[in-house]
């Protein structure tokens, strides 16, 4: 069993998909972290069967939308003196805006670079976002330049 020491004061980000966990770290930063934070992967899951889960010694401030476009399973507990005393439910959220990069070569965002690159949701189910100036369709759970 691994040991991680408690958070006094900051953020565990659970229910992460097995595997999205370095995406997820990657994205918040925290491979360039100067506080304490921990990335533990393929953990035992009663619910999934297996999960990643991110503890932060710090308390941040995140945009949720795009945790919810990588996974909307995750949950963000709240920690403060020892205790979780916030629990957030990711969801997919309607519009991501400078999270994707349009695949087009022919998109206004590609050409003009001060065009943000702008995703709405179509599918919930099948997790699919559109470019709204061109018409690209992306799964959801992509990042930049993937």
């Amino acid at each position: 069993m691994i040991n991680i020491a408690e958070i006094k004061n900051g953020l565990v980000i659970d229910h992460i998909q097995a595997g999205l966990g370095w995406k997820v770290f990657k994205w918040l930063g925290l491979d360039q972290a100067k506080f304490s934070c921990a990335l533990i992967m393929n953990a035992a899951s009663q619910k999934s069967g297996t999960k990643d889960m991110i503890k932060i010694d710090n308390i941040l401030s995140i945009d949720y939308s795009v945790l919810g476009f990588i996974d909307p399973n995750i949950t963000v507990n709240v920690i403060q003196d020892s205790n979780i005393v916030r629990k957030i439910k990711m969801e997919l959220p309607e519009k991501v805006e400078n999270v994707i990069t349009c695949k087009n070569p022919r998109c206004i965002t590609i050409t003009e670079h001060y065009v943000p690159q702008e995703f709405r949701l179509v599918d919930r189910e099948l997790k699919q976002y559109r470019c709204i100036y061109c018409d690209t369709m992306v799964e959801a759970g992509r990042l930049g330049d993937e």
